[in-house]
């Protein structure tokens, strides 16, 4: 227990950058001094080396390297060297300092992911052209097959993103494993000066498709981001009723994620069809908005002239969508709207009602065998 405890105070004294009593612990404790310079600690099996460069304890680091004499190769338990932890937080000096010490430049954590990677998740550009200029590959690809400008596009700084396209041209032509491009991610994460760059500055194909066939522009309606979309549309000339794989358009995929304003610029602003629908099984934005239960889209469909009768592959309109999703508030918006009438449409609809006892009362009073 007194152990356990001493080696807590130890592990404290280097978070919080107390290199004098450290030292004092170290010379107090001889058991602790001897282990010091191979010992993990805790589930990640950190060493103190991992703790010194995530703090940025760049004399403690100093200290544990050139006194202890630890390897700065150590990993834990995720393969994370120190070198990891200095760029993941941004501590430059410390970066610099195992970088002249020798330590390797693109080595690799659990998932593949080289310090320059983890760097670009911290929009600290120092650390990032430290890391490069010292031979950093902005090339090499994790995993998830993301390389650092795939990352970089995900953080949002353009200046970052103008930064590595000068230092490595190529790099923003990059696919993940599932075919999503920086682009993709860009427009997903709703960062509009990113976006204009990669347009500016790099050569995607309009309307380029991931596995699932989902585009840049689907990314960013379903998302809610509609400047990033108008940017598409003007910049790009991307099409704004292409289909995914499902066959769903943008207009759907607004529905499922309930963005009512995407809704709106698809259909008021560039003239999309309400009543489109999904070429896999004809469902309508109405039919998804009331499988996912989203009362306001719903409204705002309706309001935009969304077909009440509109009935699917399978013979269900979205009042058969609500009800099998047990939601009482969306089956009340469409039996107000004037859906009374198809109760009886198909023998499975009483079965759907059933199921919860909220749903089911919104029909106490008609006519329904259960």
């Amino acid at each position: 227990m007194a152990e356990a405890e001493n080696q807590k105070q130890l592990l404290r004294l280097i978070q919080e950058g107390k290199l004098d009593l450290f030292k004092e612990e170290l010379q107090r404790h001889e058991d602790l001094s001897k282990e010091a310079r191979w010992k993990h600690y805790g589930k990640s099996g950190d060493t103190l080396l991992h703790y010194a460069a995530r703090h940025g304890h760049l004399s403690i680091l100093t200290y544990l390297v050139e006194t202890l004499e630890m390897d700065i190769e150590m990993y834990n338990n995720d393969y994370k060297r120190p070198l990891h932890e200095a760029a993941s937080m941004g501590h430059k000096d410390c970066v610099l300092y195992l970088l002249d010490k020798g330590a390797g430049i693109d080595c690799l954590k659990k998932a593949d992911w080289t310090p320059l990677m983890m760097a670009c998740t911290r929009k600290n550009m120092e650390v990032i052209k430290d890391l490069i200029e010292h031979g950093a590959n902005p090339l090499l690809k994790n995993k998830d097959g993301w390389n650092c400008f795939h990352i970089a596009s995900r953080e949002g700084d353009p200046q970052i993103i103008q930064y590595l396209l000068t230092a490595s041209p190529s790099s923003w032509n990059t696919e993940s494993k599932i075919k999503r491009t920086p682009l993709h991610t860009a427009a997903m994460h709703g960062w509009f000066d990113v976006v204009n760059v990669l347009l500016e500055r790099c050569q995607y194909e309009p309307d380029s498709r991931d596995k699932c066939g989902v585009t840049p522009f689907m990314d960013a309606i379903q998302n809610g981001h509609i400047d990033i979309a108008q940017l598409l549309l003007e910049k790009h000339k991307v099409c704004c009723t292409a289909s995914d794989v499902l066959g769903a358009q943008p207009l759907h995929q607004a529905a499922v994620t309930g963005q009512d304003e995407a809704i709106r610029f698809l259909v008021s602003d560039l003239g999309v069809d309400v009543n489109a629908r999904a070429t896999s099984i004809q469902l309508t934005a109405l039919h998804y908005a009331a499988k996912e239960g989203h009362t306001s889209t719903i409204r705002t469909l309706l309001s935009l002239g969304a077909d009440l009768h509109a009935k699917d592959g399978k013979n269900r309109s979205a009042l058969h969508m609500a009800c099998a999703g047990q939601h009482a508030a969306c089956a009340w918006i469409l039996l107000q709207a004037g859906l009374l009438d198809s109760l009886d449409d198909t023998g499975t609809f009483a079965q759907q009602l059933a199921k919860k006892p909220d749903v089911l009362r919104l029909f106490k009073g008609i006519n329904v065998s259960a």
